[in-house]
C-alpha cells in the first residue's frame, strides 16, 4: 500500500536478540510503531499460515487474487443476463457507498493526506484529467465526422471527474491507491464547475448540474464512507485489519463486480437493435479510455513511472453515473448508450493492463 513502510525492525537487546516486533500468541505483530498497517507493495497482503480461517474469508481472499478477470467476466455477465443485471440496478446507491467504505478502509490516509500536500504535482494531474483532456479529445474527433452520438459521447467523457472504482482497480494493478483516491476525490468535487463550461463551450450542449443537489450527494458517497471507515478502523484495530486484508481486498471486488453487472442494464437489448453502431461506439470507448490513459501518462513521466501510471489509469477511467443522471432531456439518446458501453474499457484495464504495469512499474510486481 502507498505509504505504507514495512513492518519496522526494532534494534537487537538483551531481551529481544532478534530485533523483531513483539508478536501476539498467533504470530501476528501486535503494534507498529506510527499505527498503520503493513503491507505488501502491490495492496495485498501474503496469507497468514499461523491464522485459521473460515470458508468464506478464504474464498474473499481468492477473489483478491483474481480480481482482474472476476471483473472481466463480471462485465460481460451483466450483458449476457438482462435479468441479473435489472436485479442488480437498484442497489447502486449502497453498493458505491459500501465500495468507497472499504477502499478508505484499505488506503493509507495519511498517505493520501501527503498527496494532498504536493500541490503542483497533484494539481497538475487534476488539470490535465479536467481542462486538457477535453479540449485535446475534442481536437483529434472534430475533424472525424463520426457519429453525433459518438462524438459527444467521447468529449463529453473526456470532461469527467476519474470512476469512483480508480482507487480500488489502482490497488489491483499494483499502482497508487492514495494517489488516486486524492485526485478522484478533487476531481469529483470540482467537476460540476468545470465540466459545464467545458462541456457548453466545446459542443454547444448544456450539462445542468445542480452544485447544491450535487453537493449533498457527495457529502453521503464520500462523508459517510469516511466516517464508517474510521469506526471500522478502530473497532477491529491495526492487527486485525492485517490479518484479513485479503479478504476486504475480495469484498470489495466482488462490489465492484455488483456494479459492473447494474450498469448494464438494458445494453443487451439496445445492442441487439443497432449492432453496427454498437460495434463503432466499442471501437471509441476503448480508444478514448485507453488513448487517454497514454497520453496523460505520458505527460507525467518526469514524475516517475508509478505516478505517471496511476495518472494515466485515472484519466482512462472516468466516472459516467453523474452524467447519466443530468444529461438534457433534448440530448441525443446515443450519448447514454455510449456511456453504457465505456464500461467495458473500465472493467477490463485491471485485466488488460496489469501485466504491462508489472513490467514498467517496479512497485506493481508480486
Amino acid at each position: 500500500m502507498r505509504g505504507i513502510p514495512p513492518p519496522i525492525e526494532q534494534a537487537p537487546n538483551a531481551a529481544n536478540p532478534a530485533g523483531q516486533l513483539p508478536s501476539s500468541p498467533d504470530g501476528q505483530p501486535t503494534s507498529v510503531s506510527d499505527g498503520r498497517l503493513p503491507s505488501s507493495r502491490d495492496g495485498r497482503l501474503p496469507p497468514s499460515s499461523s491464522t485459521p480461517s473460515s470458508l468464506p474469508v478464504r474464498l474473499l481472499a481468492l477473489s483478491a487474487r483474481r480480481g482482474s478477470l472476476l471483473l472481466a467476466v463480471g462485465i460481460f455477465g451483466g450483458v449476457a443476463s438482462p435479468a441479473l443485471a435489472a436485479a442488480f440496478k437498484g442497489v447502486i446507491a449502497p453498493t458505491v457507498l459500501m465500495m468507497m467504505t472499504l477502499v478508505l478502509l484499505r488506503v493509507d490516509l495519511a498517505g493520501t493526506l501527503a498527496h494532498l500536500r504536493r500541490p503542483v504535482r497533484t494539481g497538475a494531474i487534476i488539470a490535465f484529467l479536467l481542462l486538457a483532456c477535453p479540449v485535446l479529445t475534442w481536437a483529434v474527433v472534430a475533424p472525424m465526422h463520426l457519429d453525433a452520438g459518438i462524438t459527444a459521447g467521447l468529449v463529453i467523457f473526456a470532461t469527467g471527474c476519474a470512476a469512483t472504482s480508480s482507487p480500488a482497480f489502482a490497488r489491483m494493478v499494483g499502482l497508487d491507491p492514495e494517489l488516486s483516491l486524492a485526485v478522484t476525490l478533487a476531481t469529483t468535487f470540482l467537476v460540476p464547475l468545470t465540466a459545464p463550461p467545458m462541456v457548453l463551450l466545446l459542443l454547444g450542449v448544456d450539462l445542468s448540474i445542480g452544485t447544491g443537489a450535487f453537493m449533498v450527494r457527495l457529502g453521503l458517497i464520500v462523508g459517510l464512507p469516511m466516517l464508517l471507515s474510521l469506526l471500522l478502523r478502530r473497532l477491529l484495530g491495526p492487527a486485525r485489519l492485517l490479518r484479513r486484508a485479503d479478504a476486504v481486498d475480495g469484498l470489495l471486488v466482488w462490489l465492484v463486480v455488483f456494479y459492473g453487472f447494474a450498469v448494464m442494464d438494458g445494453l443487451g437489448a439496445r445492442m441487439a437493435a443497432d449492432p453496427g453502431w454498437v460495434m463503432q461506439a466499442v471501437v471509441a470507448a476503448f480508444a478514448v479510455d485507453y488513448g487517454l490513459n497514454l497520453l496523460t501518462a505520458g505527460a507525467f513521466a518526469g514524475f516517475g513511472a508509478e505516478v505517471a501510471a496511476t495518472a494515466g489509469l485515472m484519466s482512462g477511467n472516468r466516472n459516467m453515473a453523474l452524467y447519466l443522471a443530468v444529461l438534457p432531456a433534448a440530448a441525443d439518446p446515443r450519448v447514454a448508450l455510449f456511456f453504457g458501453i465505456c464500461q467495458f474499457p473500465l472493467f477490463l484495464s485491471p485485466f488488460l493492463l496489469r501485466p504491462l504495469y508489472r513490467r514498467l512499474v517496479p512497485a506493481a510486481q508480486g
